[in-house]
């Protein structure tokens, strides 16, 4: 799979975008058919301190995944979305399963 990281209105240290890509790579580990990942980290303009929001978008096979959060740092935020994205992903693979053997009933 592989990830574009992308970065609005401030700019990403190494350790930031080092720390998205270990993430991204971890949900390899969840299902083979991921095929395109994207993380976009954004300053929101909100007046409290809760303005650093994640998005992250998979292409899997057949399916698109995305998942946004918002909190105090950029790591929660990555880390929160990463979780709400394995847990699409285990749904997704669910899914594919029951299909496959439904396929195999026939």
């Amino acid at each position: 799979m592989t990830t574009n990281i992308q970065s609005i209105h401030f700019d990403a240290d190494k350790k930031l975008i080092d720390f998205a890509n270990e993430k991204m790579n971890k949900l390899k580990t969840y299902h083979d058919g991921l095929i395109n990942g994207e993380v976009i980290m954004r300053l929101d303009k909100s007046a409290n301190s809760e303005n650093k929001v994640a998005e992250i978008k998979i292409l899997a096979k057949g399916q698109e995944l995305f998942s946004k959060k918002q909190s105090a740092s950029f790591e929660e935020s990555i880390d929160l979305a990463c979780e709400a994205i394995k847990t699409q992903i285990k749904k997704h693979k669910d899914k594919l399963a029951g299909a496959n053997v439904a396929i195999d009933d026939l």
